[in-house]
C-alpha cells in the first residue's frame, strides 16, 4: 500500500489513551501526499467559488468537479444530523473528564478505526470504517481511510505501477487537504491540553456565562468549556476549519480568521440562510473595539456549518469564518448564550493553571477598584487619568466619550456601588489588553446595568480606551 492517511496511525503509534495526563506524544509516522485509494475520489468533495455562491440565491451553489477556493458564501442543505451518543472517553483530558470522543460521534468512530489499525487489527478496522462511511457518506476523510483499508486487503502485485497516475495523485490538492485533516485530528488526540489547565485568556468568568469557547487554529480545534461556581471545565472539543490564508485578519477579503477576544452576538436560523452555512451560524463581534483601534476592517465572521457534500472542510478552507461539521455545530447551538458566550481565537492556545489565572485577575482587579474609587471621589480630573485621550463610549466620537465622564462623576459621587458578575478576558498581541465585563448596582437602586470595558496596559498602568453599556 502506498503512503496513506492510515500511515499516521501505523502499528505502534502512540495514542493519547496511552499517555499520562500533562504529557504529549507525537506520531512516529508522517502523512504522505498520495494514496492508493480510489474510493478517496469520493471524498474530494465538490467546490464552488465565492462569487458563484454569493450570486446563487435560493438554489444550491454547487459546481461538481470544478476547482475553486472553497470560499465562505456557499449554499448547503446541511441536514447531516445523525446525533450520536458520546463514546467512551479517552483516559487523557483537560481539565476534567472530557475527551475527543465527546466531540463528535463520527470523529470518535474514525479515531477508533485508527486505534484498531495501530494495534494491527486491520480487519476489525475495515468493518468499523465500512459502517462509518455508510452512516456518514459525505465524510471525505473516512472515505479515504476506508479505501486505504480496502487496498491493504489486496495482495501486492508484480505489475509495474502507473507512474503517471501516482504522480497525479500525489499532486492532488484535495488529497493533501485530507491528509492534513487526518494529521490534525490525530494530533488533537495525542496532544491533549495539560490536565487542570485553562486557556490563558480566561482569567475569570462570571457564572452568567455558562459556556466559553476557545479556538486553537494551529491544531484546527475548538474547545468548549462549561462554567460553574467551581470554575471552567472542558466539556468537549471539535475539529474546525479556519481561513484559507490562515489567521490574523487585517482587511476585508483577506481570507483570514481574526485573532482576539470576541462574543457571540446572535444565532441565525438555518432556514434564513443559504444552504452553504449548514446547521446554522453564530456571528461574533469582529471587528471588536481593539480591532477598530488598530485599523482592522472586514466583518461577517461566523461560526457555521458545512455544505451537504462535505462532512468537514480542509483545515484552511474558509474566507475567515470558523467552520464545524454540522453535528458538532448543533451541539454548540444548544449551549451558547447570545452576548454572554466569549470566543477566543488564537494561533496557538497557551494553557495556565487556575491559581495562575486567579493571580493575574487579582492584579487587574486593583485597577478596576482604583477606577471605581476615583469615580466615587467626585474628582473628574483624577478619573480622567484612567482614560486614554481617544476614549470612546458605545462607539461615540472622542469628545462625546470624554464629556460623558462629567455626568458619570456627578451621578456616582459619594454613592456606594456593588460590582458583580466580573469577567476578565486577557489578550496579548503586541499590546496587552483586557476585556472586563461586570454589572454594577448603586446604593438605593433595585437594578443596575452591565458594562464592558476595553483596557490597554501602558507601562505599569491600565488605561480605558473603550466602553460599552450593555443594559
Amino acid at each position: 500500500m502506498t503512503a496513506s492517511a492510515l500511515m499516521l496511525a501505523a502499528p505502534g503509534a502512540a495514542l493519547a489513551s496511552n499517555n499520562k495526563p500533562g504529557t504529549t506524544k507525537s506520531s512516529n509516522a508522517k502523512a504522505a501526499s498520495g494514496s492508493s485509494s480510489r474510493s478517496a475520489a469520493h471524498g474530494a468533495g465538490t467546490r464552488v467559488s465565492a462569487r458563484e455562491a454569493r450570486e446563487t440565491k435560493g438554489g444550491k451553489a454547487q459546481a461538481k468537479g470544478k476547482k475553486t477556493s472553497v470560499a465562505e458564501n456557499r449554499k448547503t442543505a446541511a441536514s447531516e444530523a445523525r446525533t450520536a451518543s458520546a463514546a467512551k472517553p479517552a483516559r487523557r483530558s483537560a481539565p476534567a473528564a472530557a475527551s475527543i470522543q465527546e466531540a463528535s460521534n463520527a470523529e470518535a468512530r474514525l479515531i477508533a478505526v485508527y486505534e484498531m489499525f495501530g494495534r494491527g487489527q486491520a480487519r476489525p478496522a475495515l468493518a468499523k470504517a465500512r459502517d462509518l462511511v455508510r452512516d456518514y457518506p459525505n465524510f471525505q476523510l473516512a472515505q479515504l481511510v476506508y479505501g486505504d483499508l480496502l487496498a491493504a486487503q489486496v495482495p501486492p502485485s508484480n505489475a509495474l505501477p502507473d507512474t503517471a497516475s501516482i504522480a497525479k495523485m500525489r499532486g492532488n490538492p484535495a488529497m493533501a487537504d485530507l491528509h492534513e485533516e487526518s494529521r490534525r485530528r490525530l494530533q488533537a488526540l495525542r496532544e491533549r491540553p495539560p490536565a487542570g489547565t485553562v486557556p490563558s485568556q480566561f482569567l475569570t468568568l462570571s457564572t452568567r456565562s455558562r459556556y466559553a469557547i476557545a479556538v486553537d487554529a494551529s491544531r484546527s480545534r475548538l474547545y468548549l468549556f462549561e462554567n460553574s461556581d467551581k470554575g471552567l471545565k472542558l466539556a468537549a472539543d471539535y475539529y474546525i476549519s479556519v481561513g484559507k490564508s490562515g489567521t490574523d485578519k487585517a482587511t476585508e477579503g483577506d481570507a483570514r480568521t481574526p485573532l482576539g477576544v470576541y462574543y457571540i452576538t446572535s444565532s441565525l436560523d438555518p432556514k434564513s440562510l443559504k444552504d452553504f452555512y449548514g446547521a446554522g451560524a453564530l456571528p461574533i463581534n469582529y471587528p471588536n473595539p481593539y480591532d477598530v483601534r488598530r485599523g482592522k476592517t472586514g466583518g461577517g465572521i461566523w461560526l457555521h456549518g458545512t455544505p451537504p457534500q462535505q462532512f468537514a472542510r480542509a483545515p484552511l478552507a474558509s474566507d475567515g469564518c470558523v467552520v464545524m461539521a454540522n453535528p458538532d455545530l448543533k451541539q454548540l447551538l444548544r449551549k451558547v448564550q447570545i452576548g454572554a458566550t466569549p470566543v477566543v481565537t488564537a494561533r496557538s492556545l497557551q494553557w495556565i493553571s487556575p491559581p495562575q489565572a486567579e493571580k493575574e485577575a487579582q492584579s487587574f482587579t486593583s485597577a478596576i477598584t482604583a477606577w471605581k474609587d476615583a469615580r466615587a471621589s467626585g474628582n473628574e480630573a483624577q478619573l480622567k487619568k484612567f482614560y486614554l485621550p481617544d476614549f470612546q463610549r458605545n462607539n461615540k466620537k472622542t469628545t462625546e466619550g470624554i464629556s460623558a465622564l462629567h455626568d458619570e462623576v456627578e451621578y456616582a459621587q459619594g454613592k456606594r456601588v456593588q460590582f458583580k458578575d466580573m469577567s476578565y478576558l486577557h489578550w496579548r498581541d503586541g499590546d496587552d489588553t483586557m476585556v472586563a465585563t461586570f454589572g454594577e448596582v448603586f446604593e438605593g437602586e433595585k437594578s443596575g446595568r452591565t458594562r464592558r470595558q476595553y483596557w490597554l496596559r501602558q507601562g505599569s498602568e491600565w488605561k480605558l480606551f473603550h466602553e460599552e453599556i450593555l443594559g
